[in-house]
């Protein structure tokens, strides 16, 4: 429902109340309607009707209106126009153009500058003048004036005041003067009716501008001067062609030169400028119409001027023949930087707002004044009748494809066609995704073009005009085409008033200039400072700075009184007095004018505070409670409001226009941190006890308690609304949402306690949800246990005991609860007791985990492994399920067997002597074979597991039992492992289960692997198999056996040829192939075999040679070794020796063990080697050295031995030595290598002991 706001304005609690409409006060019609519901507006809306009294005074009433910069320009139906500056909408000027209403305005430049924040010390002296009472000054009469007039006040020539103002009448007439210069003023007459003008944005330089109206000629005029009244050399009068004529040869004065570019279309309704000054738009009976201006043309693009571009036809529907000339077209360029942002909070559906953060940059993002940057394509949105477009102007270029070399002058492109169920009386774009219509709406709002055409074609009687309805402003959106608000505007006299007399205006916010304004020295500051002091004495004491400020109310009294004062020729500044008295224009978002003949109107979005303070007045305290959770600052901005005020007493008035329209920029922002966090939260928590309270009053205990659990975050809250909740036995209402984390301060325990009582003797369901959700450390275990113990003792809660017909659905709450609390207070033996009870596996496995209480159930092995197994699951259930259900405690025993707890033969006896366990007994063998649980030892996995394997081997014939019936692969690989299990068993159970992959492994193990080949061939008619067991056998006879049975066989054969390799000689196989027998890929296979064989030889081959060359380097290493003496030292200081003392010093040291050998001594005697040695010296490689009769004692006892070694042959003495013969001494080393043939003694004693 559309909220019916327009035209009201909001005081600070958020209620409408009425504003006066126009002159006559408007109609109280709808105050007798009330609505059920009041919808929240989506703008806020303030009639601007009584600071404009100066408008309608005499009963004047506006029939033309336009807002641009810091100016409101309107038109009047007795063709004055009046020219006020915004934010004040104070009077600037007031002048008589025309003597009949005012159809357009335009003015040049169109995006007038905005007066700076101080204006300058001229300025403020021309500020100060004040002229006598107006004298209205017609603009025909500038060269005679009447003696009594008085002259017209001065407007500051600042730059945002140097701008010219063209207005067109139904008087025939086009009047352009300038705002700030009276003298500089022209009036051109048409002949008929002008319904449009458009001043070219340059007009200050080309003096030219376009017309057009019910002759329908668009004519543009160039030139004529100043302060003169000429006519329109379009009209064909004798006296306008002469004039012409002769000022074009010069002997004329110089009244312009008129130029028709487009006629023969019927009435021109619209003409406007594009904002880059380009193009022009234009709408006749036949459609609109684009053209190019001759503005910004390029050296090249002369011939562009004044070409139409594009042409969009009216649409082709019922009423339009007839009323294509009646309805106005409604004509908007579209500057996109200065629109709303596109996440406005205004239009969302439960008018709350978006991101503020993202919005602020947005906002501060669009309202920047990119000057450097040019607009390449125009925007441009058009209503006419009931029908919108929305067109893209595009810039003229370069050629391309065929048109390549040749410059475009530009095309357009209409990108949304949108149709409504009104009249359009004023469009824009609010941001780039909505659009803002201005709707008139009669009574048969159904199709409004129709019904107009309908009502207007009447062929008989009196034609008299429907009474239409009160306007609206819609908003809707463009993508998907949906009404997003729709708002009836309480204007007066609305019920005679046509589509014609309504005007709509967009200002756009304030922008801020990229551009760095030079700064202003500490002198030049100075030297302003004293200039306002000494030239305005009075403001520094008047101005909202002053500490000893004014009344609001009385500054709104003093403004209107000027305003509406004899003088309205004035010039005022946006100042602190100013913006109170007016703060509906002195926003900084965007602001929506709409203007009727006797009422205008000021719409700009809602914001935060707005809505907050809405939605607490009316007692929407769940909304309001979720906007200040979202958005803080919401709560700041009314702080900040609140601070800012005046401390006197507020009026209503001003609390409405302060409190709705204040400047956002102007409120000091409040610092982020524990001040602003605690306000936020004090706020939060003021809305939501009042949100609760409401509830509670409702009786919506329910919803109660889940705002609760959201708004309230103290201790002493809690406390509250518990035993509140409590004392109206809502338990079930708060208990969810108490708080379960400790608060600073905590809860009282007793609260808990309580809570926990009365579901202990009223709803059990509630109670174990409570157990299972609150920490222990709430309440007091042992409090909580009594109550429970006490309520099983009583006898009400029984085990076989009905509740909602489950049997002990109860007393399995009661005792499971008893059960928790009991392991929460550390005792878990007597919570297993009642867990056990219970059959509540997971619960008991966890504690028998947790805490290894597993001993204490070794005599009941089964019930323990049957903990989550029902008795239909042992009946019915598969395999995987019931491995499933008894995974955890199987896995619980093998971890205790590997522990050394519960050994396996406990588990193996109990479930052997038990019926029907045997699935089970297979699930704890396989787990205790594989080592479950392994990984999650400390230590070594794999030694974990082979000592689990281990336990198996002493069950190794059960195992292979079990295996062989419910696990046929582990029984394969537990016959490959294990070696503890009885052959002739394994086989029996393989033979009598035809498992032939087992009988094979178990015949070769047993050595018959004839059989085992057999069982291959036969049973498994697999050729590759048996091969590979020949080759693993390496058997001749099996080889000979494979062949006998294949030769026969052609498949066999070729398997044969492929697969043997060289493990048999190929001549032998391919002998053996009977003749004439035919065999598929024979030649193949043969090919193969031939390969592999050459393969293998030439493998064999190089190993041989490498094999050669080793032996070859370790002979050839051996024998160098062998050639090198042995060397020793000898001692000079010891004579020589006899052999028979060596010898006696050798029995000596016969039975003496080896030593590390000293350097220059004898291993067996210890004694050193001299020069004059005589006796023989033994050498090894190891560097051990013997007297050859040391050496003989010190291995061999024969005395035989040793005078066959000392008789060798015969000797000779020379010079002490003594000599032998070569063959002597040859025979000598050779019986000395015969007895001594394992070398070093010492290294066999040695050998020998290892």
């Amino acid at each position: 429902m559309a909220a019916e706001a327009d035209g009201k304005e909001q005081d600070g609690d958020g209620k409408n109340r009425g504003v006066a409409n126009g002159a006559d006060g408007g109609s109280n019609a709808d105050e007798e309607e009330e609505e059920e519901e009041e919808d929240e507006p989506k703008l806020k809306y303030a009639t601007l009707t009584k600071s404009l009294g100066p408008v309608y005074r005499n009963g004047d009433a506006t029939s033309a209106f336009l807002v641009a910069g810091d100016k409101m320009i309107v038109g009047t139906h007795y063709g004055n126009i009046h020219v006020l500056s915004l934010p004040s909408l104070k009077s600037l000027r007031v002048y008589r153009a025309h003597s009949a209403s005012i159809t357009a305005i335009s003015i040049s430049p169109f995006s007038a500058p905005l007066p700076t924040g101080k204006p300058s010390a001229v300025d403020k002296v021309t500020s100060q003048h004040r002229s006598s009472p107006r004298q209205s000054i017609s603009a025909t009469s500038t060269t005679s004036a009447s003696p009594r007039s008085v002259k017209p006040p001065l407007v500051p020539a600042t730059p945002s005041n140097a701008i010219h103002i063209a207005t067109s009448s139904i008087d025939g007439n086009v009047c352009i003067a300038s705002l700030v210069d009276s003298k500089d003023v022209l009036l051109r007459n048409f002949g008929r009716p002008v319904q449009a003008v458009g001043l070219s944005p340059d007009y200050r330089n080309d003096r030219s501008y376009l017309s057009g109206g019910l002759a329908g000629n668009l004519v543009l005029t160039v030139g004529g001067r100043s302060g003169t009244s000429s006519t329109s050399t379009t009209t064909g009068s004798t006296a306008a062609s002469a004039s012409g004529w002769l000022g074009a040869i010069g002997l004329g004065s110089n009244t312009g030169k008129d130029t028709i570019l487009h006629s023969g279309e019927g009435t021109i309704s619209t003409i406007k400028w594009s904002l880059s000054g380009k193009f022009v738009v234009w709408i006749n009976e036949h459609g609109i119409k684009i053209m190019r201006s001759n503005l910004r043309l390029e050296s090249t693009e002369h011939d562009f001027a004044w070409k139409r571009i594009s042409h969009v036809d009216r649409p082709n529907r019922p009423g339009w023949d007839e009323m294509a000339g009646v309805w106005k077209g409604r004509v908007e360029w579209i500057d996109e930087n200065g629109l709303e942002v596109e996440a406005d909070a205004s239009f969302t559906s439960n008018g709350s707002s978006g991101d503020p953060h993202k919005t602020a940059k947005r906002a501060e993002s669009q309202n920047t004044v990119n000057l450097p940057k040019a607009r390449l394509i125009e925007k441009l949105v058009v209503g006419w009748g009931g029908t919108v477009w929305i067109i893209n102007v595009h810039p003229g270029g370069p050629g391309t494809g065929k048109d390549v070399g040749e410059r475009k002058v530009g095309h357009s492109e209409v990108v949304t066609i949108l149709r409504t169920d009104c009249i359009i009386s004023g469009l824009s774009l609010y941001t780039p995704s909505l659009l803002l219509v201005l709707a008139y709406i009669t009574p048969d709002d159904d199709d409004s073009e129709q019904a107009s055409s309908m009502s207007t074609s009447r062929k008989r009687g009196i034609q008299h005009r429907k009474k239409a309805l009160q306007p609206e402003l819609r908003v809707i959106d463009i993508t998907t085409k949906e009404e997003i608000s729709a708002d009836s505007l309480n204007v007066g006299r609305f019920e005679s008033l046509s589509a014609t007399d309504y005007h709509l205006g967009i200002l756009p916010p304030p922008r801020t200039s990229t551009v760095n304004a030079p700064s202003r020295g500490t002198l030049e500051a100075i030297s302003g400072g004293l200039w306002d002091a000494t030239t305005y004495p009075t403001r520094i004491f008047s101005s909202a700075a002053s500490i000893r400020s004014q009344g609001s109310s009385n500054d709104l009294e003093t403004s209107t009184k000027a305003a509406s004062g004899g003088s309205s020729e004035q010039v005022s500044y946006p100042n602190k007095q100013a913006r109170a008295a007016h703060s509906a224009t002195a926003g900084q978002s965007l602001k929506i004018y709409i203007h009727s003949p006797y009422d205008c109107v000021l719409a700009v979005k809602r914001d935060l505070t707005d809505h907050l303070s809405w939605l607490d007045s009316h007692g929407m305290y769940k909304e309001a409670w979720e906007l200040i959770d979202d958005f803080p600052e919401a709560v700041t901005a009314t702080s900040d409001r609140l601070s800012d005020s005046s401390p006197s007493t507020p009026t209503k008035a001003q609390a409405s226009l302060l409190d709705f329209f204040a400047d956002d920029n102007s409120q000091p922002t409040q610092p982020v941190g524990q001040a602003f966090n605690s306000a936020v939260e004090k706020e939060k928590r003021r809305v939501g006890e009042r949100w609760v309270q409401q509830l509670v009053n409702s009786e919506e205990w329910k919803t109660a308690g889940e705002v609760c659990g959201k708004v309230l975050g103290t201790s002493a809250s809690w406390q509250h609304w518990v035993w509140a909740f409590a004392h109206a036995n809502k338990f079930e209402e708060i208990t969810p949402y108490i708080p379960t984390t400790q608060l600073q301060p905590p809860l009282p325990s007793v609260i808990y306690e309580v809570i926990l009582g009365h579901y202990v003797s009223n709803d059990r369901l509630k109670l174990r949800e409570l157990l299972n959700t609150w920490p222990s450390d709430l309440f007091d275990i042992k409090s909580v246990t009594a109550a429970i113990e006490g309520k099983l003792k009583s006898g009400e809660v029984r085990e076989d005991s009905f509740e909602d017909d489950e049997q002990g659905r109860d007393w399995r709450i009661l005792m499971n609860g008893l059960a928790k609390l009991l392991l929460d207070d550390g005792r878990p033996r007597e919570a297993l007791k009642y867990y056990i009870r219970l059959q509540d596996a997971d619960a008991a496995m966890e504690i028998i985990r947790d805490h290894h209480l597993l001993g204490s159930l070794s005599d009941d092995i089964p019930g323990f492994i049957l903990l989550r197994v029902s008795k239909e699951q042992r009946e019915t259930a598969p395999l995987r399920e019931l491995e499933e259900a008894t995974s955890e405690p199987i896995e619980l025993l093998v971890n205790e067997a590997q522990h050394g707890i519960v050994r396996p033969e406990t588990v193996i006896v109990q479930l052997q002597e038990s019926d029907g366990l045997l699935p089970y007994l297979f699930f704890y063998l396989r787990a205790l074979w594989k080592g479950t649980g392994a990984n999650d030892q400390i230590g070594s996995v794999d030694r974990t597991v082979t000592e689990s394997k281990s336990l198996v081997e002493e069950f190794s014939d059960i195992a292979i039992e079990i295996f062989a019936e419910y696990d046929r692969p582990l029984l394969m690989d537990f016959l490959k492992t294990s070696q503890s299990y009885t052959l002739e068993k394994a086989l029996a159970i393989s033979e009598s289960r035809n498992y032939i992959p087992e009988l094979v492994y178990l015949l070769s193990k047993t050595g018959d692997t004839k059989r085992a080949l057999f069982l291959i061939l036969d049973k498994l008619r697999d050729v590759s198999q048996a091969i590979s067991f020949a080759k693993s056998q390496d058997d001749p006879e099996l080889w000979n056996e494979l062949l006998e049975y294949s030769m026969d066989k052609p498949r066999y054969i070729r398997r044969l040829l492929e697969e043997v390799g060289t493990a048999i000689n190929p001549i032998t196989l391919v002998r053996r192939i009977p003749k004439g027998l035919e065999i598929q890929g024979l030649r193949d296979g043969l090919i193969r075999m031939i390969k592999e064989y050459e393969i293998q030889d030439s493998i064999s081959e190089g190993v041989a040679r490498v094999f050669r060359g080793e032996v070859a380097m370790g002979m050839d290493t051996l024998r160098t070794g062998q050639k090198k003496g042995v060397r020793f030292d000898v001692s000079r200081d010891h004579s020589r020796r006899t052999a028979a003392e060596q010898t006696g010093d050798g029995a000596e040291h016969k039975d003496k063990p080896a030593a590390t050998p000293k350097p220059g001594h004898c291993v067996g005697c210890d004694k050193p080697f001299t020069e004059n040695e005589t006796e023989t010296l033994v050498g090894f490689v190891c560097g051990h050295v013997f007297h050859l009769s040391c050496l003989v004692l010190y291995d061999y006892t024969e005395q035989q031995t040793n005078s066959d070694l000392q008789a060798e042959g015969p000797t000779d003495e020379e010079d002490g030595y003594t000599t032998r013969s070569v063959g002597a001494k040859v025979l000598h080393a050779r019986l000395i290598r015969d007895k001594i043939t394992d070398g070093c003694p010492c290294f066999v004693h040695k050998k020998e002991a290892s």
